[in-house]
């Protein structure tokens, strides 16, 4: 009988900002950021995600990612299986953003894989 644990699969979640986010009227920023901070804790309190690190680009990087590349932030992450994936992704279709969601504002994709161990 093994005793070795589940290998968890390392996610990379690329997050690009929306032409949506950058129409609004300055007063209206401040929710989608409330809701952008929202998701971000949804992420962190997924059972058994350990986020490894962030990364914003908003400084040198400045306007949309229609295209997905370049993205805007990123968060790695290790996670126990690919669904753990999905219901973080879903956290874009389902935070609320006044009568919208986050997904309006901005997309996400996931990249899944496993650790590079750096040999010594």
């Amino acid at each position: 009988m093994s005793t070795d644990s589940p290998k968890k699969i390392r996610a990379l979640f690329c997050i690009a900002v929306q032409q949506n986010f950058f129409d609004l009227p300055a007063a209206e920023i401040g929710t989608v950021w409330q809701a952008f901070s929202a998701m971000m804790s949804g992420i962190a309190k997924l059972p058994g995600v350990t986020i490894l690190g962030t990364l914003d680009d908003d400084e040198t990087m400045v306007g949309t990612s229609p295209n997905g590349w370049p993205w805007t932030c990123y968060i790695m992450a290790d996670i126990p299986d690919r669904d753990t994936a999905v219901a973080a992704c879903n956290l874009f279709r389902t935070t609320p953003v006044g009568d919208y969601r986050l997904w309006k504002y901005c997309r996400v994709e996931a990249r899944l894989g496993r650790e590079l161990v750096i040999p010594d």
